[in-house]
């Protein structure tokens, strides 16, 4: 007989609801999570989009250590010297079901785990798991931890992106490194008042802003900022070709230097106290890097199946986890409760992951990596251009104007129109 129900591995968004989910059903669950806590090893921009945590938790907004409702949407195209920004406000971005919120994922990991233990999975942190146990037909049956072997009849993994496990265990391929990002994220202290002052948000609401252009030196990434209760989170994505290209002449931590003194965002972090810098791997790849997530006694959930999306004017990741854990966490019960934790057992996993907005969207969208890794003016010339027009719309100098679609058109045409053209063609396509 195994010594739980179910085994966890990691105890993020994906892991912790997996948890909670098989707990609240009776089932006996253990969670192996390396981290000294829930949530130590866990960064992230921080924001979730709430309507697959309101699913799990209906009252989240009672309990959960939310920082700022986010209100307020920036997008901005930089230039070494310049920027120009869309700041979009709307009462739709507040309505339930619609809401997004900016958390801190130590506490907001911390809160997710305690709710696990409420309804009775058991945790151990600080370890862990090297590999997954298997019988004689290669049926996971448990894991290794350490000199600790625990069997289960089914393991759910959500170790997180680096999914170590997932290729000496299971046999899922590497991810390529143009699929993969690195992240570095830093948080400034800064009073709520001084933050709402300058987001121009009422009390208690807050702001989004992604970046794009010089803040990654041209190449394939972008920036990222979201405000806290009483901090910001800063930070940029870039992926980790670039990351990891010793020719590269501006190093990623050079990167973010460069991006906090630019005078698109120096002034947003004046005054304020840095008090925590991190790094962290994120999937970029899509649909194309999903991998197999079904197998004998064994599911796997998260930012470990690459349940990760950025399309630039907006990056999610948390509500897919969120709702691939739930979606895990039923699949195992029912297997348990059919006497069958086989693939084909655990198969409702698969049928409810392509039947929800997890799958679809991520095959929506599945050309949109590839478009944003070969499209490189987006992040050199774009920008540029942009400054060019809007200094041509707005600059005064006393000289006699042309007409307004005169100022703009030598400058599109100095890039090629047909080709502007084509390549928004094909974005807007992707998108």
């Amino acid at each position: 007989m195994a010594d739980f129900d179910i085994i966890v591995v990691g105890s993020g968004c994906a892991g912790a609801v997996a948890a909670y989910t098989a707990a609240s059903a009776g089932k006996s669950v253990l969670v192996v999570e390396r981290g000294n806590f829930a949530g130590a090893k866990n960064m992230t921009g921080g924001r979730i989009y709430s309507h697959s945590l309101k699913k799990v938790f209906p009252d989240f907004e009672q309990e959960a250590p939310l920082e700022r409702k986010i209100t307020h949407e920036r997008m901005a195209f930089m230039d070494p010297a310049s920027q120009m920004a869309i700041d979009f406000t709307s009462p739709e971005l507040a309505e339930e079901g619609k809401d997004s919120y900016s958390v801190l994922r130590a506490p907001f990991d911390q809160w997710l785990a305690e709710k696990a233990e409420d309804a009775g999975a058991e945790y151990i942190c600080g370890i862990a798991v090297e590999e997954l146990l298997k019988d004689e037909g290669g049926k996971v049956v448990g894991v290794r931890a350490g000199e600790d072997e625990i069997t289960a009849e089914v393991v759910i993994v959500a170790e997180g992106v680096n999914t170590l496990l997932c290729e000496r265990s299971l046999g899922n391929a590497r991810p390529k490194a143009s699929q993969m990002a690195v992240g570095i994220k830093e948080v400034f202290e800064l009073p709520a008042s001084q933050i709402e002052d300058r987001f121009l948000v009422p009390e208690g609401e807050g702001a989004a802003m992604l970046f794009v252009g010089d803040c990654t030196h041209g190449n394939v990434g972008g920036g990222f900022l979201y405000t806290n209760k009483d901090s910001i989170s800063l930070g940029l994505v870039a992926t980790i070709s670039i990351a990891a290209d010793g020719a590269n002449e501006v190093p990623v931590y050079q990167m973010l230097e460069d991006f906090k003194n630019h005078p698109a965002v120096a002034p947003i972090i004046k005054g304020a106290k840095l008090v925590e810098h991190s790094g962290h791997m994120v999937p970029e790849g899509g649909y194309d890097m999903v991998p197999q997530y079904i197998f004998d006694g064994c599911l796997v959930a998260g930012e470990s199946a690459g349940l990760c999306m950025n399309m630039g004017y907006q990056v999610r990741g948390m509500d897919f986890a969120v709702a691939s854990g739930q979606m895990a966490g039923q699949a195992a019960v029912k297997a348990l409760d059919a006497g069958d934790t086989s693939a084909a057992g655990l198969a409702s996993y698969k049928q409810a992951m392509e039947d929800s907005f997890v799958i679809k969207d991520l095959a929506t969208f599945r050309k949109w990596p590839h478009t944003m890794e070969g499209w490189s003016s987006m992040f050199t010339d774009y920008p540029v251009m942009v400054k060019e027009i809007f200094n041509a719309m707005f600059s005064v100098d006393g000289e006699p104007q042309k007409p307004l679609m005169k100022r703009m058109m030598p400058i599109v045409k100095q890039r090629g129109l047909f080709k502007l053209a084509g390549e928004v063609r094909k974005a807007v396509k992707s998108l």
